[in-house]
């Protein structure tokens, strides 16, 4: 006898995916309020300059990326020199360094004040006032776009080496019979033919890019992200921040219709049919391939880390204390329970959409993906919408009552933080467990009901257990990007409430990284565990 049948799975999916677009569709109805006077005045003054910088910025993050990524990717998938294995997996590593901690540390390099700048003014004899001698400045949209890019080009470079990897060996095979160099290969060949996939790569740093707050806040690069956050913590105005993160959704939006459509493209291009014959590299090619994928390690991974370390020492007294212990627990259980409830959540979108025929059954889950590439200031935004109109009803009708309200009962607790990191990374659950559970046979559901076992009791005795490393898998990537989330968690943290992420912000928007030297350290150490495991995923294309 079935406890729950097909029906009520998908009802309670269905239910589900709506509290997780709920913040999605308060998002569209708030930013038709009447209250337009902030907004107004934005749109008369400023937001256009906004508009442009984010642009700008965007762009810029974009070429930067496209520029360390491609061919990195094409000399690690392609071309056969000293250390290529190593590098595949070490052009990587920058995925785990969060680009603010990178901003700070690049600014005290290259900052006047700077070694490399005291440098410079010492070799060509400038020891002068500010203003009689020239010197490049990091800290503009320039030098904003070049932090974001040295951590984000890795989903560019992940992505492109995977398509170079899948292009059919035989087109190399001619390409070099026609006496093309690696060069003209990788310009004539193999970028006409992952065009869709590089536009996919490109779309996902771009949606990065514009989400991105503290890295624009700290270099004083004022975009769409810096006005939401200005509009709702700086002038109290809901509406004009829901307003401007429309215009950024909108454009997200967009972006997707493009990824969707450059992906359709893309199962038509011709796919793998033999081993690669890799490109042998002369020696003075060599050397430049090493200098290049070194070069990037480099500036994305190892001096930070060096740099970061070296604080940890030396300002080791100042960077443990009580408060971080207190600080590194609350990240923990509060990563650990978003983790376990996108987990859970997850496999009900995944189990329902597997026993209905309906692909309708399937919405639900597509629906609750959506607000992974919202920006999470937009998304912070969208999740404080409904709660307030849920707790301003509430306390309402308690007073109606003749009781005394409760005040901010929900926004004022973790459970919106809670609650926005589910809607946050719940794509990111789905995505994993999904794929864990498509390679379960189908006849296995068919040979479980012969038995007479109910859709839970397969789901517990058959399923779960044969796909419990997938399971792992998306516990363990929801909770690494909850360790580090910063803009969602700026503005929904309740009151002497932080996390590892916001604890190190503090510091770096105050230029004192040295003092949260070891917490910065923590998040990285958090981040290299995805790292390790897509290298380990990785090596069957080496």
């Amino acid at each position: 006898m079935q406890t729950m049948n097909p029906k009520a799975w998908i009802v309670i999916s269905w239910l589900v995916s709506i509290g997780l677009i709920a913040p999605v569709i308060a998002l569209l109805f708030q930013s038709f309020a009447a209250d337009t006077v902030l907004f107004d005045h934005l749109w008369a003054t400023v937001l256009t300059d906004y508009v442009i910088n984010t642009v700008k910025l965007v762009l810029l993050v974009l070429l930067f990326s496209a520029i360390f990524a491609l061919p990195s990717a094409w000399l690690i998938a392609m071309c056969d020199f000293r250390w290529r294995r190593q590098f595949q997996w070490l052009l990587m590593l920058p995925l785990a360094m969060p680009a603010y901690v990178v901003a700070y540390i690049y600014t005290d390099l290259f900052d006047f004040s700077g070694p490399i700048q005291r440098l410079m003014r010492a070799v060509f004899q400038a020891n002068t006032p500010i203003g009689e001698h020239w010197f490049f400045d990091i800290r503009n949209v320039y030098g904003a776009a070049l932090m974001l890019a040295l951590v984000l080009y890795p989903y560019l470079y992940l992505i492109a080496r995977t398509a170079f990897l899948e292009q059919g060996a035989n087109l190399f095979q001619v390409s070099r019979t026609l006496g093309l160099s690696p060069w003209q290969s990788f310009k004539k060949v193999s970028l006409p033919l992952c065009r869709p996939a590089i536009v996919v790569g490109l779309i996902f740093i771009g949606a990065e890019a514009l989400g991105d707050f503290a890295t624009v806040q700290y270099f004083s690069v004022n975009t769409l992200t810096t006005a939401v956050y200005d509009s709702w913590l700086g002038h109290g105005s809901l509406s004009a921040a829901a307003k401007i993160s429309m215009l950024m959704l909108l454009t997200v939006m967009g972006l997707l219709m493009i990824e969707r459509w450059q992906r359709d493209r893309q199962r038509f291009y011709h796919k793998s049919s033999g081993q690669v014959t890799r490109f042998k590299l002369t020696q003075r090619q060599s050397i430049a391939a090493i200098i290049w994928c070194a070069g990037l390690v480099l500036a994305g991974f190892l001096i930070p880390v060096i740099i970061l370390l070296d604080y940890a020492v030396h300002y080791f007294s100042a960077s443990w204390q009580a408060e971080l212990w207190q600080v590194l627990l609350q990240s923990i259980w509060l990563a650990l329970i978003v983790a376990a409830i996108t987990t859970i959540i997850a496999i009900v979108f995944v189990y329902t959409a597997r026993l209905s025929s309906k692909r309708s059954a399937a919405i639900p889950l597509r629906i609750s993906m959506v607000s992974y590439v919202m920006p999470s200031t937009v998304l912070a935004i969208g999740v404080l919408i409904p709660i307030t109109v849920f707790e301003t009803s509430i306390n309402d009708w308690w007073v109606s009552l003749g009781y005394q309200a409760p005040g901010l009962f929900l926004s004022g607790t973790v459970f919106a933080l809670i609650f926005a990191f589910v809607v946050r990374f719940q794509a990111i659950a789905n995505g994993t467990i999904e794929s864990s559970f498509l390679n379960i046979s189908p006849s296995l559901d068919m040979a479980s009901k012969t038995l007479g076992k109910s859709n839970l009791q397969s789901l517990f005795l058959i399923h779960i257990p044969l796909v419990k490393k997938g399971l792992f898998t998306a516990l363990l990537l929801v909770f690494i990007e909850c360790m580090k989330e910063l803009p969602a968690a700026l503005l929904l943290r309740p009151f002497n409430f932080d996390t590892l992420a916001t604890y190190v912000y503090q510091f770096v928007s105050d230029e004192q990284l040295e003092q949260a030297a070891v917490a910065a350290i923590l998040i990285v150490l958090a981040g290299l565990i995805p790292v390790i495991r897509l290298t380990q995923t990785g090596k069957t294309s080496s």
